[in-house]
C-alpha cells in the first residue's frame, strides 16, 4: 500500500516574491492572490524565506511608534518593531523557511504545520527549488472524496492488494465517509487488521466493524509475535 504524499495534494502554481520586492508589492500579491503567505525565492527559485500577513501587519501595529530599540524589550517584540519599518521582502521575511519535500507524507506535513504554527509550507526539491506549496486546506481536501471513491479504494488497496482478500467475502457500505464492514473471514487477526486499515483510508470518518471469523488465532499471534503491517500508513488511489 502507498501513502498519500504532499505531491498528491499540493498547489503547483505558486505566487512568489523576490528578496527585493517592496512592501507594497508584497501586500498587493497577498491580496490579489488571496493567500496568507508568500515564499521568497532567489534567481534560481530556491526558497530563502517566507513573508506572511503577520509580517506586513507589523507596520500597522506600530503606526506612530518610535523606531528606536528599547533596552528591556522582548526579542520577539524587537523583531516585530524592526519589521514594521522594513521596506523589502529580505527584511520582512522569516528565515530560514520551514519547508517539506514533495514525497513527505501528508501526515508528516500536517504535523509539521501544527508544530511550526503556520498555515502553509513551501514544497521544495532536493536542491531547495520551489515546486509547490501545501496548505492546511490542501491537506483537508483528501477527506472530501466521494463515498464511491472511498469504497473503491478500500476494495482495491486494502482488501485485494494489502490483504489478498476476495471482496466477495466482505460487504463494504460507505455513507458520508462512515464505513460499515461486514462478512466472515477465516482468521480473527485478519478481520482485526481490515478494520484498522480501513480507518486509515483518507476520507473515512468512522468504521463500524461487524466482521466475524472462523478461527480465533489470537494466542498464536501473541506467541509468535506476528506483525501484520502498519495501519498508520495512508492509502492513496492507484493511478494506472
Amino acid at each position: 500500500m502507498r501513502q498519500w504524499l504532499v505531491q498528491d495534494v499540493m498547489t503547483r502554481d505558486v505566487l512568489v516574491v523576490t528578496p527585493r520586492a517592496s512592501y507594497r508589492e508584497i501586500v498587493d500579491s497577498l491580496v490579489r492572490g488571496r493567500v496568507t503567505a508568500l515564499p521568497v525565492v532567489d534567481e534560481e527559485r530556491r526558497v530563502i524565506g517566507v513573508v506572511s500577513e503577520a509580517d506586513v501587519l507589523h507596520r500597522v501595529e506600530f503606526i506612530g511608534d518610535e523606531r528606536e530599540r528599547r533596552t528591556f524589550e522582548r526579542p520577539s517584540r524587537r523583531s516585530a518593531r524592526e519589521k514594521a519599518h522594513a521596506a523589502v521582502a529580505a527584511d520582512l521575511m522569516s528565515t530560514p523557511a520551514i519547508t517539506v519535500g514533495p514525497e513527505t507524507s501528508v501526515v508528516a506535513a500536517a504535523r509539521r504545520i501544527e508544530t511550526a504554527r503556520v498555515k502553509r509550507l513551501p514544497v521544495v526539491d532536493a536542491d531547495g527549488h520551489l515546486v509547490g506549496i501545501v496548505s492546511r486546506r490542501d491537506l483537508l481536501c483528501m477527506h472530501l472524496r466521494s463515498d464511491q471513491d472511498i469504497r473503491d479504494d478500500i476494495v482495491e488497496n486494502v482488501l485485494r492488494r494489502a490483504l489478498w482478500i476476495d471482496p466477495v467475502c466482505v460487504e463494504i457500505d460507505v455513507i458520508d465517509g462512515r464505513v460499515a464492514v461486514s462478512g466472515r473471514l477465516e482468521r480473527k487477526s485478519t478481520a482485526g487488521l481490515v478494520g484498522r486499515l480501513i480507518a486509515a483510508v483518507p476520507g473515512v470518518v468512522t468504521v463500524d466493524d461487524r466482521l466475524a471469523w472462523e478461527y480465533d488465532d489470537s494466542e498464536l499471534v501473541r506467541a509468535r509475535g506476528y506483525a501484520f503491517g502498519d495501519p498508520g500508513r495512508l492509502v492513496r488511489p492507484t493511478v494506472e
